[in-house]
């Protein structure tokens, strides 16, 4: 079954799951955010997908946490079942990364995800019950000088795999830059990136000295590259956020990987008192999902329409 197959199943499935946990949850209906972290160590800075709890009442993701001194918490899973949701600590097993960014589940491979450290290193994980084992890690390829990492996202088409990665970028003298390269998997299980190509991105929203013109990136089965935004004042805020359609991204079945960003991306939605870091877009859906990672006053969820 050709790769692009075998991510339209899977991640079909997983829509209506992962949007079933975040939207019926009793603390709050559709569209509010959910608490899941209560400090600055719990926040949510990615999320993806994990899969349906053993006896099919609840569903599963993970999320990441961007701490960084050794021994603290770096991927929890997020348990949700009719009347609770519970976040349960998964234990780390291989070389600590620090200040991990994003997380994506590599499509046509079961319980493996790569998770994305600030700095560029790529950490490919296989995920067994509560554990979490390095299988392998690699920098970035054409890091930049002074990049800051916050955003990962896969795309599967004509069989082809490709990541996307950005630059955080910082107000209004440092736009993100983004990053695009054909992704593979060598037998012993190293990633391996093709070609890179770049392109700069500013943010519509929000704008300042504080904004992150790219806080994460989600590509939708048909291409559609969005990306959240975000201005950080400090540790106790202000937050302010945005997703916005930011352009588009093709994989030709020859292994070409094409990005045309929009020169004035259109906002969906905007999100004062919040700080976006994770997003997740299912296919066939227009509700993706977005997780925050607001410091000292801690981690939300939650769906978000438009």
């Amino acid at each position: 079954m050709k790769l692009s197959m075998l991510r339209r199943t899977a991640r079909l499935t997983a829509a209506t799951a992962l949007l079933t946990m975040l939207t019926t949850v009793p603390a709050g209906a559709a569209g509010e955010w959910q608490k899941v972290g209560v400090d600055s160590r719990s926040g949510v800075s990615g999320i993806a997908y994990e899969g349906r709890t053993g006896d099919g009442t609840g569903v599963r993701a993970l999320i990441v946490h961007d701490n960084k001194r050794a021994g603290q918490q770096r991927l929890s899973r997020i348990t949700h079942r009719e009347g609770a949701t519970d976040v349960s600590p998964i234990t780390w097993d291989g070389p600590e990364p620090v200040d991990l960014e994003a997380v994506e589940a590599v499509p046509g491979a079961p319980a493996e995800y790569l998770a994305l450290a600030a700095r560029g290193i790529v950490y490919h994980l296989k995920v067994t019950d509560s554990t979490a084992t390095v299988l392998d890690y690699v920098p970035l390829p054409a890091i930049g000088e002074g990049d800051d990492f916050e955003s990962f996202a896969l795309v599967a088409q004509n069989g082809r795999l490709a990541a996307l990665w950005a630059d955080r970028g910082a107000g209004a003298d440092r736009p993100a830059t983004l990053y695009a390269a054909l992704l593979s998997f060598a037998s012993w299980g190293q990633t391996q990136f093709g070609t890179v190509t770049r392109r700069a991105y500013r943010a519509t929203y929000p704008t300042g000295d504080a904004t992150r013109h790219i806080s994460d990136l989600s590509v939708t089965e048909t291409g559609r590259i969005i990306a959240s935004s975000a201005a950080d004042a400090g540790d106790d805020g202000p937050f302010d956020s945005a997703v916005s359609d930011a352009g588009r991204v093709t994989v030709s079945a020859d292994g070409r990987v094409r990005v045309v960003l929009a020169g004035s991306p259109s906002v969906l939605g905007t999100f004062p008192g919040y700080k976006i870091e994770g997003l997740e877009f299912p296919p066939g859906s227009t509700e993706p999902v977005a997780g925050t990672d607001d410091e000292n006053l801690g981690g939300f969820i939650r769906t978000l329409s438009f």
